[in-house]
C-alpha cells in the first residue's frame, strides 16, 4: 500500500551515545525538545505521533500547515512549543495530555506550537525511503515554504562537537548525528543515526523511597535552600534497595519537608543525610527530567547539597 494513505509509519529510531564526536561522513544536526511525529500534508493536515494518535485536534493552530509545502509529501519532525525561543517541553506535553477543546484553543493563543522538520519520507507520489539522506534532505528544502508554523532543521558537516559545545550553551537538549548516506529505515535503531545529550548532574539528598511494582524503587529527592530542604522529586532509574542498603541511614515517621508532597503518600521517610548524584536532562522545572541515579557520595555533606 502506498505510505501516504496508510497514514501508519513508525519514525526511525535514534541509537544513543552520551559523547559527542566528529565525523566526516555524518551530519549533525540539533536535537529538538518535543515530541516526535510524522505529518501528512496534501489538501489537509494530518499529524500523528509515534502511537499514530492524531496530534492536530491538540495543537489546532497546526491545521494550516499543509499550505506551508508545495507538494504532496510525508514530513518527519519534531512538534516543539518555544518559550524565549528555547524548547519547552512541558508545555508541548502538557497540550498532548488535554481532551477540552476550549482550553486546548487557550493554550494555542498563549504557547503556539510549531514544527521543526528534518527528513522528508513521501515527495509527490513517490516513497523516497530508500534515497541517501542528503539526497531527501535536497527535496525538504526544496519542498516546504519556511514559515512561523514550520522551519527546516539546519545541519553542520563534521564538527559535531563545535555544535553540541553550542548547544549546550544554550540549555538545549544535545544533537543528533546522521550518517550522509543513510536509508530512512522504518522503526529501526542502527548506529545511522545517533544522539549526543546534554545531561547535567547534582547532588542531592535522600529524603526517603518509594517501593514500586516490578521490585523496582524510587528515591525521593531534596535539595537545601539555605538552611530548608526542597522537594526536587523522585529519580527511579538506576536505583536499587541493594544499593541503598548498603549505606548506613535512619527511617523516620514524618515527611523532612515538612509536608508530604503529592504522590509521595507511600513513601518511606528517611533522615536527610544520604547524598546521592543524579544526572538528567536541563529543565528550569523544580523537579528534574528524566534522572538517572549515578551513586551516593560520602565526600558530601546534605547541606552542601544546594540549590543553584
Amino acid at each position: 500500500m502506498d505510505i501516504f494513505e496508510s497514514k501508519n509509519i513508525s519514525p526511525m529510531l535514534i541509537y544513543e551515545i552520551q559523547d559527542p564526536f566528529n565525523a566526516p561522513d555524518y551530519i549533525f544536526e540539533i536535537k529538538w525538545d518535543g515530541i516526535r511525529c510524522v505529518s501528512f500534508l496534501n489538501d489537509k493536515t494530518d499529524m500523528r505521533n509515534k502511537r499514530n494518535k492524531l496530534m492536530t485536534p491538540l495543537f489546532p493552530e497546526l491545521e494550516p500547515l499543509h499550505k506551508q509545502v508545495k507538494t504532496k509529501c510525508i514530513l518527519d519532525n519534531e512538534l516543539v512549543v518555544l518559550k524565549n525561543g528555547i524548547p519547552d517541553f512541558y508545555q508541548v506535553q502538557k497540550r498532548a495530555m488535554m481532551t477540552n477543546p476550549f482550553k486546548i484553543k487557550l493554550e494555542s493563543d498563549r504557547f503556539p506550537a510549531s514544527i521543526v522538520a528534518y527528513d522528508i519520507l513521501y515527495y509527490k507520489e513517490k516513497d523516497i525511503t530508500m534515497l541517501p539522506l542528503l539526497e531527501r534532505k535536497k527535496y525538504l528544502n526544496d519542498v516546504v515554504l519556511e514559515n512561523n508554523l514550520i522551519s527546516v532543521s539546519r545541519y553542520v558537516e563534521n564538527s559535531g562537537i563545535m555544535l553540541f559545545d553550542l548547544v549546550k550553551k544554550q540549555g538545549l537538549e544535545g544533537i543528533v548525528a546522521k550518517k550522509i548516506d543513510s536509508l530512512y529505515w522504518q522503526g529501526k535503531k542502527t548506529k545511522d543515526w545517533i544522539k549526543c545529550k546534554v545531561l547535567s548532574t547534582d547532588d542531592c539528598v535522600i529524603c526517603g523511597y518509594i517501593k514500586k511494582p516490578n521490585n523496582m524503587t524510587s528515591l525521593v529527592l531534596g535539595q537545601y535552600d539555605h538552611d530548608t530542604i526542597v522537594y526536587r522529586g523522585h529519580v527511579t532509574l538506576g536505583v536499587s534497595l541493594r544499593i541503598l542498603n548498603q549505606h548506613n541511614y535512619k527511617v523516620i515517621d514524618y515527611s523532612p519537608f515538612g509536608y508530604v508532597p503529592e504522590g509521595n503518600h507511600d513513601a518511606v521517610w528517611l533522615v536527610p543525610e544520604l547524598v546521592c548524584i543524579v544526572e538528567s536532562m536541563p529543565t528550569d522545572k523544580e523537579s528534574f527530567r528524566q534522572p538517572v541515579f549515578k551513586g551516593i557520595r560520602d565526600d558530601k555533606t546534605a547541606k552542601d547539597c544546594g540549590i543553584l
